[in-house]
């Protein structure tokens, strides 16, 4: 064998296959199809040796790189119940190449993408078994975004991270007078009940301390929850209420002083005006 023969018989011999898993929580798991775990960058990639990606294509062209990767479920950090759940859908998965020998060489990214269909080749034993993972490249997730919609009514949820709303200045602590049927009765006082309809309380004292509750409608006496019968003892119970949100421009504006990250267009003609005739 020639010389350079040898030198890249040496460098494949030491190179082994990573898959880097990032989930959207946070969460980072890595392995190897080396013998011996690898750690590089702070993640230990575990060996697993029955993971196996299939060919790998790389083009400077606009159609997205996709690819599937085999192997077993051997890890019990990713279970076969997680996997059906879905924990895992949407994770980065990168498959990277190491030099095992050179714990400072840098890892070659082969591929990357975002988890998609995950599929069960057989029955294994216990909670292990085959699985096929589909890998979705970052174009075929853009491509896979729905066409935004335009909505008179604003599209974010009151406090996440598009509508960007503080809610500790509106949440009010409060004491309970009782309790019929699914109306839970407040203690005389509160101004503008009607501004927790849509919203959610919390049990901060008393015998369902703890429990969360969704707020459907509320008036001057009390509050009507999205449960059923409520249990009696609940004199003297405290709870902490969430403002809830219509989804209207004026009540972005007027309740919560938020017109700047309101997600609609009320000013949108809607489908009549493009359907009325023009006047002569």
């Amino acid at each position: 064998m020639s010389r350079s023969g040898d030198m890249i018989s040496a460098a494949v011999g030491g190179l082994a296959l990573c898959w880097r898993l990032a989930r959207p929580d946070g969460v980072v798991l890595g392995f190897t199809s080396h013998d011996r775990d690898i750690l590089r960058d702070g993640v230990v990639y575990r060996a697993g040796p029955g993971m196996t990606p299939s060919a790998v294509v790389q083009t400077d062209e606009l159609a997205g790189d996709s690819m599937a990767v085999e192997g077993v479920l051997a890890s019990s950090a990713i279970t076969a119940a997680d996997l059906a759940a879905g924990v895992w859908t949407g994770a980065v998965v990168e498959v990277l190449v190491a030099d095992w020998s050179d714990p400072d060489a840098e890892l070659l990214c082969l591929s990357r993408g975002r988890m998609g269909e995950v599929v069960r080749l057989g029955i294994g034993a216990g909670d292990g078994g085959p699985f096929q993972v589909e890998l979705l490249s970052e174009l075929e997730m853009v491509e896979a975004v729905l066409p935004l919609r335009l909505s008179p009514t604003c599209r974010n949820s009151l406090g996440d991270g598009a509508c960007g709303v503080n809610l500790d200045p509106f949440r009010l602590d409060w004491d309970v007078a009782g309790g019929i049927g699914n109306r839970l009765l407040l203690a005389p006082g509160i101004a503008d009940p009607a501004r927790f309809s849509g919203g959610r309380l919390r049990f901060i004292r008393g015998p369902l301390s703890g429990q969360d509750m969704e707020i459907v409608g509320a008036d001057a006496g009390g509050l009507l929850l999205d449960t059923g019968v409520l249990p009696d003892g609940l004199v003297g119970a405290r709870v902490r209420l969430t403002p809830g949100c219509d989804k209207r421009l004026a009540t972005c504006h007027e309740r919560f002083g938020n017109v700047r990250a309101f997600g609609g267009e009320p000013y949108v003609p809607g489908t009549d005006a493009l359907l009325r005739y023009a006047q002569p």
